[in-house]
């Protein structure tokens, strides 16, 4: 029998990377000619993993979302790992609206993956184990195959490959 290959298929969030876009954003929000004296603000509770944006409208708030994005886009931050709730109104007439940041693989995710990969029948065995779906196999021209079937395919959440070996 010969040696066994194998990865790890997770779903992280560089937190720091994201901390490091929100502050970025925040600059560029002081800077920016079309937000003097609004209202206008992006809040970060790192321990909630929650983004507030508090706008003075919707197009305000558009702007808002497309400056966080383009943000976390140049920090290399995925932006499948926010989840935007419906905008509310806030105090002073003001829209608020709260991006939460998604970490990890639920373990339906988890089992959509392991279905993908079944139904492409390819010989490798992949296995949930904890927040990971572990795929092994004898080739690593299979494990190379795996790996550009879910980079095509199109998932809600950010997926990262480790631990090739």
């Amino acid at each position: 029998m010969g040696a066994q290959f194998s990865f790890d298929i997770v779903s992280e969030v560089n937190m720091q990377e994201v901390d490091n876009a929100i502050n970025q954003a925040q600059k560029e929000l002081a800077q920016r000619f079309d937000f003097k004296n609004s209202k206008s603000s992006i809040d970060y509770d790192l321990n909630a993993k929650k983004i507030t944006l508090i706008a003075d409208d919707d197009f305000k708030l558009r702007a808002l979302k497309d400056i966080l994005e383009g943000r976390m886009a140049k920090r290399s931050v995925s932006l499948k790992c926010l989840t935007y709730k419906t905008p509310e109104n806030a105090f002073e007439g003001t829209l608020r609206q709260v991006a939460e940041i998604t970490s990890g693989m639920p373990s339906e995710k988890a089992k959509e993956i392991v279905k993908i990969i079944k139904d492409a029948k390819l010989k490798v065995q992949a296995s949930i184990e904890g927040e990971k779906v572990r795929v092994s196999s004898q080739k690593k021209d299979e494990l190379q195959a795996v790996i550009s079937l879910l980079r095509n395919a199109n998932f809600s959440l950010p997926l990262q490959f480790t631990n090739y070996r």
